[in-house]
């Protein structure tokens, strides 16, 4: 039998550990694998020498972008998938989306994971994007080669013309039938992992569909326990996310940086150096293999493993922390009291459906003014109702506060004659 075990954290600065003993083991996933950047690192020297062997880069419309799809495909078709090139028109020529399906788990439950494959003109794209292309790949392989067996069904894309405007990815995305977009429960997408003067971005679920408040938390998780801080980076439209974001499909990503500068106080958390680019060879000729940073590329292509074996895996979401301050707080009349609980250990922003419970004893609850206050100060307010106790959860929409810090519940009591007492309030993440 195994015990889940949750913080509280007493009003006193205590904290004790309450266990709720589950009914049944749930069966455990597969741990994400370690991935060996040296195989990503080969698979960045071939796509090189693609480009070298066709006029320098590996471009939409240019052969050493087809030369660059053959060779994945090739890959993956050995390790057992099933692959589809997808052909599209773009400025006259003809370009190429390679999807790869590994058939197991359940085909209308679709976790989706991509980056572009093609370069600028201007030079081989070995960072933009050959590092997310390689990373990708890497996984896939190891997926096959761990004969991973997933709950959920794990389709791969690798999209040309994203230098022209995220033209392979929209057109897949638009010729996708409603019913088979249904499928897809989350795209999280991998396009410049490897800056040879990197930060550690995540994509900001903010202003995206429902759910990607999720896959925002999955991939900060690996970095937490790498201990490699993380910021949150608003991509926008500059991805190929964005076709998926379009149509109401939860998203994610990774990212390192590209023409931004780096901040002295970025260098001072991740190193590197501050004023200059985090990629100076951004859609430049220089983009080769010496344009790769390899612990960036290392560490970006194990939370790449993470994400799909955590969300490939679960059977269901995975519940979050809980945190719960029992301690009895008077509420004496026409008073404001607060009771804090300290929330440790929880990557990002909180999600936005935090639940919250209130115990709350009352002689006329009609009085109260419930107000859940944010670490940062922001309020979510609730009215007490109209019986003489509340005892109840409830949820609020605070994706856009950061989890860990000081959560207080408020209470005033705005009426004369009577009195109560906080008995416990809780937060789930």
């Amino acid at each position: 039998m195994r015990t889940r075990v949750f913080l509280a954290v007493l009003t006193a600065g205590a904290v004790i550990a309450i266990g709720t003993p589950a009914t049944a083991a749930p069966p455990v996933p597969p741990a994400a694998p370690d991935i060996p950047v040296a195989n990503v690192q080969a698979h960045l020297n071939q796509l090189q020498s693609l480009a070298t062997s066709n006029g320098g880069n590996r471009a939409h419309g240019r052969p050493g972008y087809r030369a660059s799809i053959d060779y994945v495909r090739a890959r993956l078709d050995a390790a057992g998938y099933v692959t589809t090139l997808q052909p599209f028109t773009s400025g006259g020529a003809t370009g190429w989306n390679l999807i790869a399906e590994w058939p197991r788990g359940d085909a209308n439950d679709v976790i989706m994971a991509g980056g572009h494959l093609d370069s600028v003109t201007a030079g081989p794209g070995i960072n933009d994007n050959g590092s997310g292309s390689a990373g990708l790949l890497e996984v896939a392989l190891t997926v096959a080669s761990q004969d991973l067996t997933p709950t959920k069904r794990i389709r791969f894309g690798w999209w040309g013309a994203e230098e022209r405007g995220l033209v392979g990815s929209t057109f897949y995305v638009n010729n996708l039938p409603g019913a088979e977009r249904a499928k897809i429960k989350g795209y999280v997408n991998f396009d410049m992992i490897g800056s040879p003067n990197p930060g550690y971005f995540v994509y900001s679920s903010s202003g995206q569909p429902a759910g990607s408040i999720e896959l925002q938390h999955v991939l900060e998780a690996p970095f937490v326990a790498m201990g490699v801080p993380t910021e949150l980076t608003s991509v926008g439209g500059r991805s190929d996310h964005a076709a998926f974001a379009n149509v109401g499909i939860p998203t994610g990503g990774l990212f390192t940086g590209a023409e931004v500068t780096k901040t002295s106080a970025q260098a001072q958390k991740w190193g590197g150096t501050a004023g200059q680019a985090f990629d100076r060879c951004y859609h430049a000729s220089c983009d080769t293999t010496s344009n790769i940073d390899v612990t960036a590329l290392d560490r970006n292509t194990d939370a790449i493993a993470y994400a799909i074996w955590t969300l490939s895996t679960a059977t269901t979401p995975p519940a979050g922390p809980r945190f719960e301050n029992p301690t009895d707080v008077a509420i004496p009349d026409l008073s404001t009291v607060e009771s804090p609980i300290e929330v440790t250990g929880v990557p990002g922003n909180a999600p936005t459906t935090l639940r919250v419970g209130v115990d709350i004893r009352h002689t006329y609850i009609g009085d109260l003014v419930v107000d859940v206050l944010a670490p940062d100060g922001t309020v979510h307010n609730r009215s007490g109702g109209s019986t003489d106790n509340l005892n109840t959860t409830y949820s609020v929409n605070a994706g856009s506060e950061v989890a860990n810090g000081t959560w207080r519940l408020r209470v005033r009591d705005a009426a004369r004659a009577d009195t109560g007492t906080i008995s416990a309030w809780s937060l789930q993440f």
